[in-house]
């Protein structure tokens, strides 16, 4: 495990394609996109490059194998995307680029109206997450570690606790978070939030 070299283009693609491969529930949604990026541009992309100290990847031989990245403050980074990070995506990507059914339009129209967190939420659970690991990297604890390594940034940030969103079609992330000490927050059709207090 080291951090993550996000001045690296070549890593930052690397991680893109993590995200991809394991974009669907766990699995790989290559088949699900025409652009290969979009999912990274919507669910790495901004860590790596508004909190690149909170990243940290999991390498192979020199080969990112997996990651993990979050933020201290959602709401402050949630405002920083705002200005930061959406506007050049929004031009890159216009609302009518791809059929309105398809996995690409969806996260199209993620990028143009952003889902905002809960404030209430945030109160107690102010951090939040992503992690992924390719199928190979999974298992013999680097989940756990990667897990650890960012709560202990967390914890020495004074940051009382973390959350994220985990989709209920990926049983083996629920288990394993739970696991962890990850407790039930709240409960979409699709997906829940779990929460881990750090203080």
């Amino acid at each position: 495990m080291r951090p993550a070299r996000v001045g690296d283009r070549t890593e930052v693609d690397r991680l893109y394609d993590v995200c991809l491969r394991t974009g669907a529930a766990g699995q790989d949604a290559t088949a699900d996109l025409r652009d290969p990026r979009l999912l990274g541009e919507v669910y790495l992309g901004a860590y790596l490059a508004l909190e690149p100290d909170l990243a940290s990847v999991l390498d192979d031989a020199g080969d990112a194998v997996g990651y993990v990245v979050g933020t201290r403050d959602t709401l402050a980074f949630e405002e920083r995307c705002e200005r930061e990070w959406w506007p050049a995506l929004r031009e890159r990507y216009p609302l009518d680029d791809f059929p309105d059914a398809s996995r690409d339009a969806e996260l199209v129209r993620l990028i143009h109206a952003p889902r905002r967190t809960d404030p209430h939420l945030v109160a107690d659970y102010p951090a939040h997450l992503h992690v992924d690991l390719l199928p190979g990297a999974q298992g013999g604890g680097n989940g756990r570690r990667l897990l650890a390594t960012l709560f202990d940034a967390l914890r020495s940030a004074g940051v009382p606790g973390v959350h994220l969103g985990v989709a209920r079609a990926n049983v083996g992330a629920v288990g394993f978070y739970r696991h962890l000490g990850l407790t039930e927050l709240a409960v979409t059709e699709d997906g829940l939030t779990l929460g881990l207090r750090l203080s």
